[in-house]
Parts: C-alpha cells; sequence; structure tokens
C-alpha cells in the first residue's frame, strides 16, 4: 500500500514528465535528457521503495494473525445441568422459582395462573357459604325480624308461610359451597404439590440420555424345543426392540 506521501510526490512528478517528451520531432537537448532519466529513475525508486514497504507491512499482518490465531483458546459453551435437589428446595420455598432454575419459564403461567383461579374459586365459595348459612340460620329461627334468607331468593318472590319447604333447601346450598370451598383448597395445594414435583422431575430428567437408536426389528427365527428328551426345531418370529 503507498502512502500518502509517496503518491503526492509521484502524482507531482509524473504531472511533469509528459510536460518534458512532449514533441518527439524536436531536437533534444543533452541535458535535457539527462534531467528526463533522472526524473524516471527517482519515480522508479519510490515505486519499488512503496512496493518494499507494502509488502513488509503485509508480512508483519500476516504474522500477527498467525501469532493470535496460535495463541487463541478455543471457546467452550458450557451448560450447566440443574441440581435436582436445589430445584426441589426452590420450589418449596417458593412457587415457580424451580421452573425458573430448570430454565421453563413458559410453564410459570400455568402454575400462576392455577394459583390464581383456586384462589378465586375459594374466595367465590367461601362468600356464598356465609350468605347461606346466615340466610339457614335466619329461617330456622322463629324471630321474624331475622329474614336475610329473602335476599338469597329471586327478586319478587315469596316464600310467607312455605318457610319449612325452603329449610333443607337452603341446608343444601350451605352444604354445596362448603364443599366447593374445601375442594378449592385442596385444589390450590394440588397446585403447589404439582409445581413442587414438576420442578423436581424436570431437573431429574435434564440427564437423561435419549438415544436416537430407537426401532422395533421383526425377523424369522428357529425355536428350539424339548420334547421326551429330544431336541426339535420350529420356526417362528422373533421381535426385537432397540433403544
Amino acid at each position: 500500500m503507498l502512502h500518502i506521501t509517496d503518491c503526492f510526490v509521484m502524482g507531482i512528478i509524473l504531472f511533469f514528465v509528459p510536460a518534458s517528451m512532449v514533441g518527439q520531432t524536436e531536437t533534444r537537448h543533452p541535458d535535457k535528457e539527462i534531467a528526463d532519466s533522472l526524473i524516471v529513475d527517482t519515480v522508479v525508486v519510490l515505486a519499488k521503495d512503496s512496493v518494499i514497504r507494502s509488502s513488509d507491512t503485509l508480512a508483519v499482518l500476516s504474522m500477527l494473525s498467525d501469532s493470535v490465531v496460535k495463541n487463541s483458546k478455543p471457546i467452550k459453551l458450557t451448560y450447566s445441568k440443574p441440581d435436582p435437589k436445589r430445584a426441589l428446595w426452590l420450589a418449596l420455598v417458593l412457587p415457580g422459582a424451580g421452573q425458573i432454575y430448570n430454565r421453563k419459564y413458559w410453564k410459570l403461567p400455568i402454575i400462576y395462573g392455577g394459583f390464581v383461579g383456586c384462589t378465586y374459586a375459594l374466595l367465590w365459595n367461601q362468600q356464598m357459604y356465609k350468605d347461606y348459612s346466615q340466610a339457614y340460620l335466619d329461617i330456622m329461627d322463629d324471630d321474624p325480624g331475622t329474614a336475610s334468607y329473602k335476599n338469597m331468593l329471586p327478586y319478587g318472590y315469596d316464600i310467607t308461610g312455605r318457610e319449612e319447604q325452603f329449610k333443607p333447601i337452603f341446608k343444601r346450598k350451605k352444604d354445596f359451597y362448603r364443599k366447593n370451598r374445601d375442594m378449592s383448597i385442596f385444589a390450590f395445594f394440588g397446585v403447589y404439590l404439582l409445581s413442587v414435583i414438576d420442578a423436581y422431575v424436570d431437573a431429574q430428567l435434564a440427564t437423561f440420555d435419549i438415544t436416537p437408536d430407537l426401532s422395533m426389528k421383526v425377523e424369522p427365527t428357529v425355536i428350539e424345543q424339548n420334547v421326551s428328551f429330544r431336541r426339535s426345531g420350529a420356526v417362528g418370529v422373533q421381535c426385537s426392540l432397540n433403544f
């Protein structure tokens, strides 16, 4: 590669060289011919010097690149395998932490969605159980001032004089919502337990080797039999499973 200074000098010299060589029919002076030859020799020397410097620069760059390649160490991408015990304890302390540790982030919406659904069902059934329990207590006593059960009836529906018929209905409603409340609590702990089991099993299966050679081979075979102390053979089919 030519340096900027060399290019500038060569451009000036080459700009004046043609002017000294114009007109081949004119009589050339000996001194002028000597000057022209000196100019041409100078241009050649400068060009050779630039080529030498550029070749030296390329050689140095080549040596540097070879040194970098030889001294550089290969980069190894390592994947840390999750520890099942650590995943278990993280999931026990905080639901979803085991899935984060196992890098299974897509399971978090499922787990927390289950918690939200169970919590909503628990609160809803608890409130309905509380209302029907109070209505059942009011319809069972003889105090006309306690009539909260009327709020549980459709608008404009009157059961005056038929309270005895509705007492078992309110009792069934109370028991129904109490059962649903208890089931919601069990479902909440069930989601929690499933999240813990999933984190532990997922960490265990992270080191499980699944071989691609999973095939079934069916081929004919000869089956040997011992009948009455005599050996006999029979043709059959053999099935082998590779895994």
